[in-house]
């Protein structure tokens, strides 16, 4: 499992963070992300696959927030905005991030298959044009 880094093609042309081919799921706990990764990891989903970001890594890597900014840089409106909110409430009170690479349905249904019992506050999958709610 690495640590998660914004990394290019992760944001659309505007900037505005959509991982194509990717699940983002939160967890209540660092404990409970890493039990994850460690499930994930048990059933040979390659490591690399698996990013982790800390609450502070996700507000300030994904959200544009630092420190004790309240704004998000992130659309407003529509589902994008819902899920962003989401995302950054579930940050403030402290959940940590697993994305994982799983571009094929048959991919992302694997994964939550594995975590079936685990604890995930929230998910969601990030198709061509289409986010797809997990959870």
């Amino acid at each position: 499992m690495r640590t998660f880094h914004l990394e290019p093609g992760m944001t659309t042309l505007g900037g505005v963070f959509y991982p194509t081919g990717h699940m983002v799921l939160m967890f209540p706990t660092e404990h409970d992300a890493r039990d994850a990764a460690r499930r994930l990891d048990e059933v040979g989903l390659d490591e690399e696959a698996i990013c982790h970001a800390s609450p502070e890594e996700f507000l300030r890597e994904v959200l544009g927030i630092d420190g004790d900014d309240d704004e998000d840089h992130m659309p407003s409106a529509g589902t994008e905005g819902d899920t962003a909110h989401r995302f950054s409430q579930l940050a403030r009170e402290g959940h940590h991030a697993l994305l994982v690479y799983a571009p094929s349905a048959r991919q992302s249904t694997h994964v939550m298959e594995v975590l079936k019992e685990a604890r995930i506050s929230y998910g969601q999958k990030y198709r061509h044009l289409i986010i797809e709610d997990l959870t």
